[in-house]
C-alpha cells in the first residue's frame, strides 16, 4: 500500500469519483524515445515479489528497446516514501522518477518547484487511462501518471471462519462484531492490524466516514481540507464502538503491516489471525510471508460492511492507486517510461502475477486469481470511490488525521478530537 501541505488541491479522483477507467494503449512506441542517453533514477516500492520481479523484467524490456536510457532502480519500503520524497524535493538532485499517490499529497509536493508538469508530454496518449489519471492531476495539470487502482475490504482466511463456525461473510457491521466474538470464542485473533505504521488503523476511519458521510460531504471536505459536517464525529463514534469490542491481536500497536512474518499481513498469511482490512496487493504480500503453498485456497475477500443509519452509500468504496511522477532533470525520458509501464503486456503481468489491479481494463482477464476478479470487478460496479484520506488532503493533514486516529486506537483522544486534529492541521496549526 499504502500505505502515507501547504496548498488546497482538489484532484478529481482525490474526491468521490465513479470508478471508471479505459483501456490503455499498446506496447511501448519507440518512435517517442528521447534524443541523446539519458540516466534516470527509479524510486519505487516494489521491495518484495512479485512486484519486484516484474519490475526488474520491465526495466530489461524497456532498456532493449530504448539504449539510449538507462534507468537505475532503487527499491524503498512503503513507509520510507512519506519522509524521502519532501527531503528529496528540497535537495538539488532528486531521482527522477519516483512513487506518488496523487491526490491532496502530490499537490504539496508540486509545490517544491521540482516536480515536472507532464501535460503536454502525455497528451496524446493519457486520456487512455480515463478518469483514473486525474487523481494525479494538480490545477487541471498532469504530474503523474498511475499504473495500479486499488480498493481496500476485508482479506480473511476461509478456514478460520469454517472453524468459528461462520458460514458467510459479515455484510452489515453487526455482523462483522457478531464475527469477531465467534473467533475470539474459537481461540482465534479475529483482525489482525498493522498499528505499527498507522495508516493501517486510519483505514477504519476512513470507511466509517464513507458509510456516515454523503457523497457530497465527502467531495466538499476534501475540496475546503474542512470538516464541518456532524458525520465526521460520527465516524469516529462508529470507531470507538467497534474497538470496544478488541477485534485486534494482542500488541496491535507495535506490530508492522507488512514486514516480516509477525506483521500484520503476516499473521493473516500463517493462520494466526482470521481478517486484515487491507488493498488488493495483501495476496502478493502475503505470498512473501509464508511457506503455506495453499494460501490461495484459503483466503477469500469481502467488501467493508454496512453501517446503520449512515448517509454514505453502502456500496461506496476507499481506494487509491500507484503511479509514478517525474522531476525536472528528464521529464520527457520518464514520461515515455510512465507511458510503458501503461501498456498492456507490462499490466497483464501486473494483473497475472498478483500484483494488483491494472488500470488497464484490457488486463484485468489475467489477474491471478478469481478473488482478485472479484474485487476488480466489485470495484468497477461501486458507485463512488474516495481516495485514502491521508492522501486526498495536503501531506500535512493526511499525517495529522493518521496520527490522530493511532492515537484513539491506543485510547488517547476522543471522536471530535480527531475532527479538531485535521481542522487545526489545515489551518496551519492554528
Amino acid at each position: 500500500m499504502l500505505s502515507f501541505r501547504r496548498i488546497r488541491v482538489l484532484a478529481a479522483f482525490a474526491a468521490v469519483v465513479p470508478l471508471v477507467v479505459t483501456a490503455c494503449g499498446g506496447g511501448a512506441d519507440t518512435s517517442a524515445q528521447p534524443s541523446g542517453p539519458v540516466t534516470l533514477t527509479w524510486w519505487h516500492n516494489g521491495t518484495t515479489d512479485p512486484i519486484k520481479t516484474i519490475w526488474e523484467e520491465t526495466l530489461a524490456e524497456y532498456r532493449q528497446a530504448h539504449p539510449d536510457v538507462t534507468i537505475k532502480a532503487q527499491p524503498l519500503q512503503n513507509e520510507e516514501f512519506t519522509t524521502k520524497v519532501p527531503l528529496a524535493l528540497q535537495s538539488s538532485e532528486p531521482p527522477e522518477i519516483y512513487q506518488s499517490w496523487g491526490g491532496g499529497e502530490l499537490g504539496s509536493q508540486v509545490t517544491s518547484g521540482k516536480v515536472a508538469d507532464l501535460t503536454e508530454t502525455t497528451k496524446g496518449w493519457i486520456s487512455s487511462i480515463g478518469k483514473f489519471a486525474e487523481g494525479w492531476q494538480v490545477g487541471g495539470k498532469q504530474y503523474g501518471v498511475p499504473f495500479e487502482q486499488h480498493i481496500v475490504g476485508f482479506w480473511y482466511r476461509k478456514d478460520l471462519f469454517a472453524q468459528a463456525g461462520i458460514t458467510t461473510p459479515p455484510s452489515t457491521l453487526d455482523e462483522l462484531n457478531a464475527a469477531v466474538a465467534k473467533l475470539k470464542a474459537a481461540g482465534v485473533a479475529p483482525v489482525a492490524v498493522g498499528g505499527k505504521d498507522r495508516w493501517p488503523d486510519a483505514f477504519y476511519w476512513n470507511y466509517f466516514a464513507l458509510r456516515a458521510c454523503s457523497a457530497d460531504t465527502l467531495k466538499q471536505a476534501v475540496k475546503a481540507v474542512k470538516l464541518e459536517d456532524p458525520c465526521w464525529t460520527k465516524a469516529g463514534e462508529l470507531l470507538k464502538a467497534f474497538l470496544a469490542t478488541q477485534p485486534f491481536q494482542p500488541g496491535f500497536a507495535g506490530t508492522p503491516a507488512q514486514q516480516g512474518a509477525g506483521s500484520s499481513a503476516g499473521l493473516l498469511a500463517n493462520g494466526k489471525a482470521a481478517m486484515e482490512l487491507q488493498g488488493d496487493w495483501e495476496p502478493g504480500t502475503m505470498s512473501s510471508l509464508t511457506e503455506d503453498k495453499d494460501l490461495e485456497s484459503k483466503v477469500g475477500w469481502f467488501p467493508f460492511p454496512s453501517v446503520p443509519g449512515g448517509a454514505g452509500d453502502p456500496a461506496a468504496v476507499l481506494g487509491g492507486g500507484d503511479g509514478f511522477s517525474c522531476t525536472l532533470r528528464a521529464p520527457k525520458a520518464c514520461a515515455d517510461f510512465l507511458r510503458y509501464l501503461g501498456s498492456e503486456p507490462v499490466q497483464t503481468k501486473i494483473a497475472a502475477k498478483g500484483a494488483g489491479l491494472p488500470v488497464n481494463p484490457a488486463a484485468a482477464k489475467a489477474l491471478k486469481t478469481e478473488t482478485l476478479k472479484s474485487v476488480f470487478d466489485y470495484g468497477q460496479r461501486a458507485p463512488y470511490l474516495q481516495m485514502y484520506f491521508d492522501k486526498a488532503f495536503p501531506t500535512a493533514v493526511g499525517a495529522a488525521l493518521n496520527d490522530a486516529v493511532a492515537n484513539f486506537f491506543a485510547g488517547q483522544g476522543t471522536p471530535e478530537g480527531i475532527v479538531s486534529a485535521v481542522n487545526q492541521a489545515a489551518a496551519g496549526g492554528k
